[in-house]
């Protein structure tokens, strides 16, 4: 993808690979803030549960989705695969599991 390619989809308010990942990083950043007081076990459930929220509002108010099933089978396709990515990630294979360490 050319750079006014991407540039024409940020526009647009889509995101390339590079943006895609950074808008990640924000939520990750959150995630470690909110981990200074609060364990991980607890903090995981609830970005989950704002993740499965918000993509009830995307699901129903923007994409107007009849069918809930195809839509929610989707997403849990989508969340698997990339479960199963960052799991494997070697970077976070060796992490320590000390609740004062961050993700990064």
């Amino acid at each position: 993808m050319s750079r006014n390619e991407r540039r024409a989809m940020r526009k647009e308010g889509g995101l390339d690979d590079t943006a895609f990942l950074k808008v990640a990083d924000k939520f990750i950043d959150v995630a470690n803030r909110e981990n200074r007081t609060v364990k991980a076990t607890e903090l995981h459930l609830a970005f989950l549960y704002a993740a499965a929220r918000y993509s009830a509002y995307v699901g129903n108010v923007i994409l107007k989705v009849e069918e809930h099933e195809p839509f929610v089978e989707h997403m849990m396709k989508q969340y698997q695969e990339m479960l199963r990515q960052n799991l494997a990630d070697p970077n976070l294979a060796g992490a320590q599991a000390d609740p004062s360490e961050t993700l990064n």
